[in-house]
């Protein structure tokens, strides 16, 4: 009777402690363990009582990768990642008689001297001037006339060429005749295609060459609709007045030809050409503004955008330090007439020989005297007499076939 008791006392021992087993770890882990250590409970919680008595394996938890280096690799593997920006060139001293660009225009045409600035950092025959009125146009001429205010700035800057940059503040009603009339409606387009006309013969009556640089696209898709109704216009009046217009369209578009804040530099790398508000330009996108007028402007200008030079002639032909262009020599054209190429059998600058007339070469004899040489039986023989063949037998001619009798 007393081994009962001290069985079933015993077994009921086990039972509390197997209840009391089952339920404290939980509370013990919710109410103590810190964060880290939770996670590693959590992997090693499971099995019930059969795992509390027996035990198992410990599991390690997998270690977290911190945070810094998953975003790097996200970055890294991201294609539309930008590259950082670029340290600017270093400026160098100016010639006192270089060449200067002047930039008038709006907000955008300050960002394209600011981009030229860059461009030409390392020419000294080239200086830019810019001009601009961050909030003029065309429309409100009352804020400020254009047309009227180009000719005092071109006698007072004397520029070797004219920039002009305008349109992005002009989507606004237009005073026609007393009128007010809507943006790109018939007598809207007509009166500001006028204004421009004014301005680009002002330009020309100055003498001084014109390059009309036409607005890109905005993020706002009904600006952007507007600006190629603008730049159409732009073109038409630059051309007309003998000037160049530089589209720079494409170079702010994505391969849709949608706006894009984001695209290549002028060296190819993904950068942000737009801040946020989708109209104005980053310092790339100054920058590659000016890209799209380098060219122009270096046909115009000729060796004064050259790096290095010590002085400008007077149409703009730059000299290289230490050089002097009369003692350059120079090659007179090549006639086609003339095998040797360059009128002699020596090189320039070394001793003359007599040339010989005698043309000894078949490519001699072809080029001098018109022979066409080749050597004697061959198919290039063309010399030779040419070959008769023999009459052909007319189809109306019957032969008749003479067979031996046997």
């Amino acid at each position: 009777m007393a081994d009962r008791s001290v069985t079933g006392l015993f077994l009921g021992f086990l039972w509390l402690g197997l209840l009391a087993a089952v339920a404290t770890p939980p509370l013990l882990a919710i109410s103590t363990a810190p964060a880290h250590a939770q996670e590693e409970q959590t992997v090693r919680r499971g099995g019930g009582i059969l795992q509390f008595l027996f035990g198992r394996r410990e599991q390690r938890a997998t270690p977290v990768e911190p945070d810094t280096h998953r975003a790097a690799k996200r970055r890294s593997a991201n294609p539309g990642a930008v590259a950082p920006a670029e340290p600017k060139p270093q400026l160098v001293d100016k010639l006192d008689d270089a060449r200067t660009i002047l930039v008038v225009g709006d907000f955008l045409a300050a960002g394209l001297a600011e981009g030229l600035d860059e461009a030409f950092a390392q020419a000294p025959g080239i200086r830019v001037v810019a001009r601009a009125s961050g909030s003029s146009g065309f429309v409100r001429d009352d804020y400020y006339d254009w047309p009227n205010a180009i000719g005092p700035i071109i006698d007072e800057v004397k520029p070797a060429a004219v920039l002009v940059m305008l349109g992005s503040n002009d989507r606004q009603q237009l005073v026609v005749d007393g009128n007010r009339e809507n943006v790109r409606s018939e007598a809207w387009m007509k009166e500001y295609g006028q204004r421009a006309t004014k301005l680009a013969d002002a330009i020309r009556q100055a003498g001084v060459p014109l390059l009309w640089v036409g607005m890109p696209s905005f993020k706002a898709g009904a600006m952007s609709a507007d600006m190629v109704a603008l730049n159409d216009v732009f073109r038409t009046v630059a051309e007309a007045a003998g000037g160049e217009f530089i589209d720079i369209w494409d170079g702010f578009v994505d391969e849709n030809g949608a706006f894009a804040s984001v695209g290549p530099d002028i060296n190819g790398q993904r950068v942000r050409l737009r801040n946020s508000d989708g109209i104005n330009m980053s310092r790339a996108g100054k920058r590659k503004v000016a890209f799209y007028a380098e060219r122009p402007l270096n046909r115009l200008l000729g060796g004064a955008a050259a790096p290095g030079i010590a002085s400008l002639g007077p149409a703009g032909a730059a000299a290289a330090p230490g050089v002097d262009l009369a003692d350059i020599d120079r090659t007179q054209p090549i006639a086609l007439a003339d095998p040797a190429l360059d009128g002699a059998e020596g090189l320039l600058g070394g001793t003359a020989t007599a040339h010989h007339d005698d043309a000894r070469t078949p490519i001699e004899q072809l080029v001098r005297k018109g022979i066409a040489g080749g050597r004697t039986g061959r198919a290039d023989d063309f010399a030779a007499a040419p070959v008769v063949a023999a009459p052909a037998v007319p189809a109306s001619v019957e032969t008749t076939a003479t067979i031996p009798a046997n």
